[in-house]
Protein backbone atom coordinates (compact mmCIF):
# COMPACT_ATOMS: atom_id res chain seq x y z
CA UNK A 1 0.00 0.00 0.00
CA UNK A 2 2.62 2.16 0.91
CA UNK A 3 4.11 1.79 -2.68
CA UNK A 4 1.14 2.44 -3.91
CA UNK A 5 0.54 5.82 -2.41
CA UNK A 6 4.10 6.64 -3.35
CA UNK A 7 3.21 6.39 -6.82
CA UNK A 8 0.04 8.26 -6.50
CA UNK A 9 2.07 11.29 -4.98
CA UNK A 10 4.75 10.95 -7.49
CA UNK A 11 2.63 11.08 -10.66
CA UNK A 12 0.64 14.03 -8.86
CA UNK A 13 3.80 15.77 -8.47
CA UNK A 14 4.79 15.09 -11.59
CA UNK A 15 1.81 17.07 -13.37
CA UNK A 16 1.76 19.80 -10.55
CA UNK A 17 5.50 20.62 -12.05
CA UNK A 18 4.17 19.89 -15.88
CA UNK A 19 1.44 22.30 -15.83
CA UNK A 20 3.11 24.95 -14.14
CA UNK A 21 6.17 24.31 -16.36
CA UNK A 22 3.85 25.00 -19.11
CA UNK A 23 2.45 28.02 -17.98
CA UNK A 24 6.14 29.72 -18.49
CA UNK A 25 5.54 28.75 -22.15
CA UNK A 26 3.79 31.96 -23.19
CA UNK A 27 5.86 32.40 -26.19
CA UNK A 28 5.89 28.65 -27.75
CA UNK A 29 3.11 27.48 -30.50
CA UNK A 30 4.28 23.62 -29.41
CA UNK A 31 3.16 21.30 -26.90
CA UNK A 32 4.95 19.18 -24.81
CA UNK A 33 5.33 16.32 -27.01
CA UNK A 34 6.57 18.74 -30.00
CA UNK A 35 8.87 20.59 -27.56
CA UNK A 36 10.39 17.18 -26.32
CA UNK A 37 10.71 16.00 -29.95
CA UNK A 38 12.51 18.77 -31.46
CA UNK A 39 14.63 19.50 -28.52
CA UNK A 40 16.07 15.49 -28.50
CA UNK A 41 16.37 15.71 -32.36
CA UNK A 42 18.47 19.39 -31.44
CA UNK A 43 20.56 17.81 -28.81
CA UNK A 44 21.13 14.02 -30.46
CA UNK A 45 20.82 14.34 -33.92
CA UNK A 46 18.54 12.89 -36.69
CA UNK A 47 17.34 9.59 -35.34
CA UNK A 48 14.48 7.47 -36.68
CA UNK A 49 10.87 8.03 -35.67
CA UNK A 50 10.79 5.12 -33.33
CA UNK A 51 13.74 6.01 -31.64
CA UNK A 52 11.57 10.17 -31.20
CA UNK A 53 8.60 7.30 -29.53
CA UNK A 54 11.35 5.39 -27.49
CA UNK A 55 12.44 8.41 -26.11
CA UNK A 56 9.61 10.70 -25.43
CA UNK A 57 7.46 7.29 -24.10
CA UNK A 58 5.24 7.47 -27.26
CA UNK A 59 3.54 4.78 -29.89
CA UNK A 60 4.24 4.95 -33.15
CA UNK A 61 0.92 7.04 -34.28
CA UNK A 62 1.39 9.74 -32.05
CA UNK A 63 5.26 10.40 -32.95
CA UNK A 64 3.84 10.44 -36.32
CA UNK A 65 1.13 12.90 -35.96
CA UNK A 66 3.78 15.24 -33.84
CA UNK A 67 6.38 14.88 -36.51
CA UNK A 68 3.84 15.82 -39.17
CA UNK A 69 2.96 18.67 -37.52
CA UNK A 70 6.51 19.50 -36.72
CA UNK A 71 7.09 19.30 -40.47
CA UNK A 72 4.01 21.48 -41.14
CA UNK A 73 5.74 24.22 -39.45
CA UNK A 74 9.31 23.37 -41.36
CA UNK A 75 11.39 22.64 -37.71
CA UNK A 76 12.10 18.93 -39.03
CA UNK A 77 12.70 16.89 -42.13
CA UNK A 78 11.53 13.03 -42.89
CA UNK A 79 13.83 11.24 -45.21
CA UNK A 80 13.79 7.40 -45.88
CA UNK A 81 17.15 5.26 -44.79
CA UNK A 82 19.15 4.23 -47.42
CA UNK A 83 19.94 1.36 -45.74
CA UNK A 84 16.48 0.49 -44.33
CA UNK A 85 13.32 1.38 -46.33
CA UNK A 86 11.12 0.69 -43.34
CA UNK A 87 12.91 3.23 -41.42
CA UNK A 88 12.22 7.03 -41.91
CA UNK A 89 14.89 9.14 -40.26
CA UNK A 90 14.19 12.61 -38.78
CA UNK A 91 16.43 15.63 -38.85
CA UNK A 92 15.95 19.09 -37.24
CA UNK A 93 16.02 21.76 -40.20
CA UNK A 94 17.49 25.44 -39.42
CA UNK A 95 14.18 27.21 -38.22
CA UNK A 96 14.06 23.98 -35.78
CA UNK A 97 17.26 24.73 -34.42
CA UNK A 98 16.69 28.22 -34.20
CA UNK A 99 13.40 27.83 -32.42
CA UNK A 100 14.85 26.02 -29.88
CA UNK A 101 17.84 28.01 -29.26
CA UNK A 102 15.37 30.98 -28.75
CA UNK A 103 13.02 28.97 -26.14
CA UNK A 104 15.10 26.62 -24.84
CA UNK A 105 16.99 28.57 -22.27
CA UNK A 106 13.94 30.26 -21.05
CA UNK A 107 12.27 26.43 -20.58
CA UNK A 108 14.94 25.46 -18.76
CA UNK A 109 14.77 28.30 -16.29
CA UNK A 110 11.13 27.00 -15.88
CA UNK A 111 11.92 23.96 -14.99
CA UNK A 112 14.45 24.89 -12.41
CA UNK A 113 12.24 27.28 -11.28
CA UNK A 114 9.49 24.55 -10.24
CA UNK A 115 12.20 22.04 -8.89
CA UNK A 116 12.87 24.95 -6.45
CA UNK A 117 9.50 24.57 -5.24
CA UNK A 118 9.79 20.50 -4.44
CA UNK A 119 9.73 19.96 -1.05
CA UNK A 120 11.24 16.44 0.11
Amino acid sequence: MRALNAYIKLLRSARTVSERVRGHQTVTELNDSQFGALEALYHLGSMPQKTIGEKLLMCKSNVVAIVDSLEALEYVNRRQDSNDRRLVNVSITEGGRRYIERTLPAHVDAIAQEFSRLTA
